[in-house]
């Protein structure tokens, strides 16, 4: 199982809000750099850097943090958040981003981010989800649409490599994660990688996961909170 550290931006300081809600925000680190840094020295590959100020803007904001951490590390990162446009995607390459996380766009302009995946590859592309009792939600999770994850997968057959799947209710509660959903989306479509996002609280909810075969987990609050130390979660990559 591959774990995958998270850092979510606000004026380029290291914030976890709760349920994607920004008047719910706290602060742990001035310095997203020194927090990589951090991940690095313990023993890990991958980053999730999220955008928060460019998800609210609706295009990147936070370009110079993504590219301090890749002229200062070896991680790789895949970086979401205000990714609307091709200027907003190229730039987030140029910076040296590994793959470009794409959200709301991927259900509201699914042509382009089609384009994108066709110009890029589907290596570099994951396909973030954002959900709510199966449903895919948008507009910063105020909208909840009709359309479920599993139609909304249907519509990219046999172009996505990589799917984030967050289901809202459980994103920043550290109250465990929805593996029941995740067991569905395995089993639908057992030729995507499947990225397990929000909830994680604890050891054991890690090895839930990996009961059911997750490949691949995105850990940040609990990691901030204490509540899962660094090492503890390098012993699930160990395993490989």
């Amino acid at each position: 199982m591959t774990i995958i550290p998270a850092i979510d931006l606000i004026n380029g300081q290291c914030v976890r809000l709760t349920q994607g809600d920004y008047s719910q925000q706290k602060t742990y680190s001035s310095s997203p750099v020194e927090m990589a840094l951090e991940y690095q020295k313990a023993g890990f590959t991958r980053l999730h850097l999220v955008d928060l100020d460019g998800a609210k803007a609706s295009h990147v904001v936070n370009i110079d943090t993504l590219k301090n951490i890749c002229k200062t590390t070896k991680l790789k990162i895949d970086f979401g958040g205000g990714i609307k446009t091709d200027d907003d995607i190229r730039a987030v390459f140029d910076a040296g981003a590994s793959f470009a996380c794409i959200g709301s766009v991927a259900f509201t302009a699914p042509e382009l981010t089609k384009s994108w995946i066709e110009r890029y590859g589907a290596d570099k592309i994951i396909i973030g989800a954002d959900v709510k009792d199966e449903k895919i939600c948008t507009h910063g999770w105020k909208n909840i649409t009709d359309t479920t994850i599993f139609d909304m997968v249907e519509g990219y057959a046999g172009m996505i490599s990589h799917l984030m799947c967050t289901d809202i209710s459980k994103d920043g509660m550290l109250a465990g994660t929805s593996v029941s959903l995740y067991e569905k989306l395995m089993k639908r479509f057992p030729d995507v990688t499947l990225i397990a996002s929000g909830g994680v609280s604890c050891v054991e909810d890690i090895e839930d996961l990996e009961k059911i075969g997750m490949s691949e987990v995105i850990v940040g609050k609990a990691i901030y909170e204490k509540r899962i130390t660094l090492a503890q979660l390098r012993s699930f990559e160990l395993k490989k």
